[in-house]
């Protein structure tokens, strides 16, 4: 039922899609909860990416001769890349929407007159204005497949575009997850937005432990995040659930999940994290407040758009990407949690296509739900010793990501 669901809707679950997807029969309780979330997935999940660039950038340590792959996600991030000015950047994505959302970021900044009009569309995305913007300045210059993405009609009749006339970050399959979060917390007499208030480190863990932390707790939320169904709002699928339910004997996810949290609201300045900003505020910080994404900073504007023939856009799987480019060709490889959804033989085909194009000295850089590699033990021997784990940098920088979603970052770098 659900697969002819699929058929019918014809909402992305192209082959490729469900190549990433579905590895158990549809009528297997796993194979129900892989379908249900490839029909959540199919649609816009990220309206902005959850990694945090600088701990990329900083383990990639990127050059302008690298040639550098990454998955898209919401586009942020390939974004902050150009700034340094790479030779190439091969952008991927199984899923239409998000590449609908990176050739839209693209053409924004090379048609929009100035960072302003930039920052108004991205950064403070709830003004008016953005999709006249678009009709005028940008919709000429986009593919006819992305305009019939974002001038399509939703169910309430108005354009895709208009989402930008409010708050965009509010959308998307993890925008609706942050404020159905927000609306459970208000049940238990609880606003998130408290914490925005806080001024030190230890006001935020004041209002943490005082506010938050106690809503891990009730009876309720341990029931739903006893579920797999309950983070497909993150983008988590089931596979992935397995990994986070695999670092505790509770049946429930509740206390991972709080952990996450806990690292999110007091662990950063929230003036340094504007991840912080999107989950509890529901929006990025003013100048005044914060900092922003580094590509919508204005001392990365000029590289960004100097730099933006340098990106490729890629609909399609990683592995038959690297599959067209030459041996000893690749730098740098940015899998975000990818592997997390990958069987055994999936890693494998990856690994021996990145074994095969990375120079020596090339980085590949993953997050996982767990803390462990999702590669440790996995690797055939001849791939497994290509490569070699950067364990300290790894630790030093999983530390450091302020997005805190992910329990582990990893760094391996191509052995001579």
């Amino acid at each position: 039922m659900i697969d002819a669901i699929i058929r019918k809707r014809r909402i992305g679950l192209d082959e490729r899609l469900k190549g990433a997807l579905l590895q158990h029969r549809a009528l297997s309780l796993d194979g129900i909860s892989e379908r249900i979330f490839g029909l959540l997935f199919s649609g816009l999940v990220y309206p902005q990416i959850w990694e945090d660039p600088e701990v990329d950038l900083a383990a990639m340590e990127l050059q302008p001769h690298h040639h550098v792959l990454t998955i898209a996600s919401g586009g942020c991030n390939m974004l902050s890349y150009l700034a340094k000015g790479p030779e190439s950047i091969d952008v991927a994505d199984l899923n239409a929407s998000h590449i609908a959302l990176n050739r839209l970021k693209i053409a924004a900044f090379r048609h929009l007159p100035a960072h302003a009009d930039v920052m108004r569309f991205f950064g403070v995305a709830n003004e008016r204005a953005n999709s006249d913007a678009y009709d005028r300045f940008i919709a000429p210059h986009l593919d006819g497949r992305s305009r019939r993405y974002w001038e399509g009609r939703r169910l309430t009749g108005k354009r895709r575009i208009e989402v930008f006339n409010g708050n965009f970050y509010r959308t998307g399959l993890l925008g609706r997850f942050i404020g159905a979060s927000h609306i459970a917390a208000r049940l238990y007499g609880v606003d998130l937005n408290e914490l925005m208030q806080a001024r030190s480190l230890e006001e935020q863990r004041e209002v943490f432990d005082r506010r938050i932390a106690p809503i891990f707790d009730r009876k309720a939320v341990r029931w739903i995040t006893a579920r797999k169904s309950s983070l497909f709002g993150l983008g988590i699928p089931p596979r992935q659930f397995d990994e986070l339910a695999s670092l505790t004997e509770e049946k429930t996810l509740a206390g991972v999940l709080r952990e996450r949290v806990e690292k999110l609201a007091c662990h950063f300045p929230l003036q340094d994290n504007y991840f912080a900003w999107q989950a509890f505020a529901r929006r990025y910080p003013s100048p005044a407040e914060g900092k922003l994404p580094p590509y919508l900073a204005h001392d990365n504007y000029h590289a960004i758009r100097d730099n933006l023939d340098h990106v490729t856009l890629h609909h399609d799987n990683i592995v038959h990407i690297l599959e067209g480019k030459a041996a000893g060709s690749m730098d740098r490889y940015v899998l975000l949690d990818a592997q997390d959804w990958m069987t055994d033989e999936q890693v494998n085909a990856l690994w021996r296509e990145i074994t095969r194009t990375a120079r020596p000295g090339a980085r590949v850089i993953f997050r996982t739900a767990a803390e462990k590699s999702i590669v440790a033990g996995r690797l055939a021997p001849e791939l497994d010793a290509a490569w070699g784990y950067l364990e300290e940098k790894s630790l030093a920088l999983g530390r450091a990501d302020r997005s805190a979603i992910y329990g582990g970052f990893h760094i391996y770098e191509k052995t001579p």
